[in-house]
């Protein structure tokens, strides 16, 4: 199933959504409209707004606040994005040039600055506490995840509950925040609220480690980054941690000089050692099992297309090739 089939039931939705960003987006800075519009119209899969829009959907709600809402999730994740490819160094994203590597790096963070406080005039401007708790806590863990990140870099004793916790901050916070906040504005019960919360948590982390996974195996093509970009950073990814737990005494010392050392020179050999070792499938199954608990969390929620589509939305992300 194609993301375009998964969010026909939420098309228009989508549509007043993009009408939201493109109208939040306007300053009278011209650099500030020319950076933020390139990265938002740089062909991302929308995914975490979409989350608030079916969750919201799921639970009957009606009203047009979401759009709002949908709006303020995908700024926060579009300045984690630019902020994030200029501690990478990274120049390729959705296979185009990187905000950095266009504009340069000083544009990317004032940019993804103006975004971060774009985000919090428009859930200000909602004016429900309960909601500003939700995304300010949020964008505090995801931030404390990307210096989790950093002090993981080049450190190749990092252990999979370690890398697990960067994941949970960094990636699956946000996805968390956005089904949880499809629930709040639908009035849920607190049991219902904590269901979609827990959902959209185990639905980021399978879909990040799914990126792990399409970083030693996708196409270029597909992806739209270079392949072995989290090695060339020295990022001890789960492919890797799992290749030096249970790798053969050479691939795990090849690996560990590849994260201690960093850049491209080794990728070769670390990829013929994650492909011997069964790190690829290790991965993946743990995205499945991400996936099949995101399932589960919310089987209690009333039946609806919305539920339907949130169900297929977990296999999409561990099928995906891109």
């Amino acid at each position: 199933m194609t993301l375009e089939q998964l969010y026909a039931l939420i098309g228009p939705d989508m549509k007043a959504v993009d009408a939201v960003i493109r109208d939040r987006l306007h300053s009278d800075v011209v650099l500030v409209r020319q950076v933020a519009e390139y990265i938002i119209n740089s062909g991302g899969k929308r995914m975490r707004p979409a989350l608030v829009l079916l969750a919201a959907g799921a639970m009957g709600y009606q009203g047009v606040r979401h759009h709002e809402m949908a709006a303020v999730i995908e700024f926060i994740h579009t300045a984690t994005l630019l902020h994030d490819d200029v501690v990478d160094e990274s120049a390729l994203r959705r296979g185009r040039d990187t905000a950095n590597a266009m504009f340069g790096n000083a544009a990317s963070v004032l940019v993804g600055d103006f975004l971060y406080s774009r985000a919090f005039q428009m859930m200000v401007a909602v004016d429900d506490m309960r909601v500003m708790r939700v995304l300010s806590d949020a964008t505090n863990i995801i931030a404390e995840g990307e210096v989790l990140q950093l002090m993981n870099c080049h450190d190749a004793d990092v252990d999979e509950a370690r890398y697990m916790q960067v994941i949970h901050y960094k990636t699956a916070k946000l996805f968390e925040a956005a089904a949880q906040l499809g629930a709040i504005l639908g009035q849920a019960s607190p049991e219902i609220e904590q269901a979609l919360a827990a959902y959209g948590m185990h639905l980021g982390t399978a879909f990040q480690l799914v990126d792990d996974v399409l970083d030693y195996s996708g196409q270029e093509a597909d992806t739209g980054k270079h392949l072995g970009d989290d090695l060339a950073e020295g990022k001890p990814t789960l492919p890797l941690i799992y290749v030096m737990q249970h790798g053969t005494p050479e691939q795990a010392a090849c690996v560990r000089k590849a994260i201690e050392e960093g850049g491209r020179d080794d990728f070769p050999a670390v990829l013929e050692a994650i492909r011997g070792s069964g790190a690829l499938e290790h991965a993946r199954e743990r995205a499945v099992r991400e996936a099949a608990l995101a399932r589960s969390a919310i089987e209690r929620l009333g039946d609806s297309q919305f539920k339907i589509a949130l169900l297929q939305l977990t296999l999409f992300a561990v099928e995906r090739n891109h």
